[in-house]
């Protein structure tokens, strides 16, 4: 391995295998500083409930020491809630970043372009029709979101696809998948109605380790795989011109990229249903925290998981414990949605 300082930020090269990479430490500060933060909002979240649990108790309670009654509510009842809101948010920032910086449109995440809308309602078609009901929400909501990105990709294509274009055909299926979704919902009982209102929303109640260990194993795939594309993804960023030019295959790269950012959204809210304005807020904040030319994706899933997991401890803590997560990431993220519309709009970008 070598290193060489260039004029600002120094680079550092890997001989076997033939990598290279350039060092930013304001990157390197703020995913220390978010991945503290995430740490500390996590344990909060393990010492916060009805039965509180000191702080200083509940590290040792992660590794079977202490008081068997705080192990027991540690372990059991409260750490599958919280991996899972962070494993989501991570999920859902990444897959945010990939689809903005690919299409180079801030506005372009999976809940606005129609990935997380299948998800909806593929789920309330299962509980409202009973169509394939026996899998599950979980496994419909995945199904539903491959479904629908399948046929943006599909519509999109003309000689290939460009990001404009799948930007464009996924709003249109957004919202016919939307209108499908509050049609059922017309057609629904009063409880087919409040289950498939609780699960829209985006929900961690009740979240044990059969939600935990799906979604751990897809991140386990998917993280890396979205972080060995990168370079591809930043040479994107340039057009498919530039992108070409400097021998990136653009086609099957774009498509690598869409597959991945759609496995991660899908497998996030198969576990924790479409939690709103995540995979669109993350990406954003992250870009402008690490101070990069586009949305970074490790700072962009410590975001997420920052902003899922923090939005839950706030529901619990001055709300009610069954309050969906939805519900507060709603809150926050519509006055972001705002305000960055305007930005792009005063810029003249338009995104």
């Amino acid at each position: 391995m070598s290193a060489a300082t260039g004029l600002r930020r120094p680079a550092v090269r890997l001989s076997r295998p033939p990598v290279s990479a350039v060092v930013r430490p304001r990157v390197l500060l703020t995913c220390l500083g978010l991945a503290v933060a995430v740490f500390a909002v996590c344990c909060a979240g393990l010492s916060i409930g009805d039965y509180p649990v000191p702080l200083a108790d509940v590290v040792p309670a992660l590794w079977g020491a202490g008081d068997g009654g705080s192990v027991f509510i540690v372990q059991e009842l409260r750490l599958p809630r919280v991996l899972v809101g962070l494993l989501v948010g991570a999920a859902f920032g990444v897959s945010g970043a990939i689809f903005q910086a690919m299409t180079r449109n801030p506005l372009a995440s999976p809940d606005m372009i129609g990935i997380s809308a299948g998800a909806d309602t593929a789920v309330v078609a299962g509980i409202v029709l009973g169509v394939g009901a026996g899998l599950g929400a979980p496994a419909l909501g995945l199904l539903g979101a491959l479904a629908s990105a399948a046929l943006i990709y599909v519509l999109a294509w003309r000689r290939g696809t460009t990001g404009y274009r799948i930007v464009l055909v996924g709003i249109g299926i957004s919202w016919m998948c939307v209108s499908a979704t509050e049609w059922l919902l017309t057609k629904a009982r009063l409880h087919q109605a409040q289950q498939a209102l609780g699960w829209l929303v985006g929900n961690l109640n009740a979240r044990g380790w059969e939600h935990v260990r799906p979604l751990a194993l897809a991140l386990a795939v998917l993280l890396p795989a979205a972080l060995l594309m990168t370079h591809r993804l930043r040479a994107l960023q340039f057009g498919d011109e530039v992108a070409a030019g400097l021998g990136v295959p653009v086609q099957r790269a774009r498509l690598v990229l869409v597959l991945v950012g759609v496995g991660l959204i899908a497998f996030g809210t198969a576990a924790a249903g479409p939690i709103a304005f995540v995979a669109l807020v993350a990406p954003q904040v992250a870009l402008r925290l690490a101070g990069t030319a586009g949305p970074p994706l490790l700072t962009s899933a410590l975001t997420g998981a920052l902003i899922v997991s923090a939005s839950d401890l706030f529901a619990q803590r001055f709300f009610d414990s069954d309050l969906p997560v939805g519900v507060v990431t709603g809150v926050l993220g519509a006055p972001f949605l705002l305000w960055l519309l305007a930005r792009t709009n005063r810029s003249g970008s338009g995104g």
